[in-house]
């Protein structure tokens, strides 16, 4: 695991998919190669001062620590933006919430069209007469 450094990465991923939670919002990108995961956390002034901003930095770098090994897909840019609601919640509340943050942009990723579906079982079905 990397960490994202470059400001046009974290615009990349902005534009990518993201998946609110109570403490966060992560966002990701794929990219072009198979290099390894890069992550970049980011925490806005609206949180509060240096020192609140940092503990939510802290937290939210302690989760994909945590769970980086099995649960990041390489090739992908991943950006946590921290929100105030990261310090009052209970540490076990965000490793939760980061791993079904991860599993709702798997979800998202997966080409689910129903109208595919649909349109498959259609002409499973072949053609259907109106009488």
């Amino acid at each position: 695991m990397e960490k994202l450094r470059r400001r046009r990465d974290f615009l990349a991923a902005a534009a990518g998919a993201k998946a609110p939670m109570a403490g966060f919002v992560l966002q990701e990108r794929r990219r072009d190669d198979e290099g390894p995961a890069r992550v970049g956390f980011t925490v806005s002034k609206k949180v509060g001062g240096a020192v609140e901003r940092n503990r939510v930095r802290r937290r939210l770098r302690e989760v994909v620590r945590l769970s980086a090994a099995r649960n990041l897909r390489s090739g992908s840019d991943y950006v946590l933006v921290g929100r105030s609601t990261a310090l009052e919640m209970p540490f076990s509340r965000l490793v939760e919430d980061f791993a079904g943050a991860l599993v709702r942009l798997d979800k998202a990723r997966r080409p689910t069209d129903r109208s595919g579906r649909a349109a498959e079982n259609a002409r499973l079905a072949g053609p259907q007469s109106t009488s």
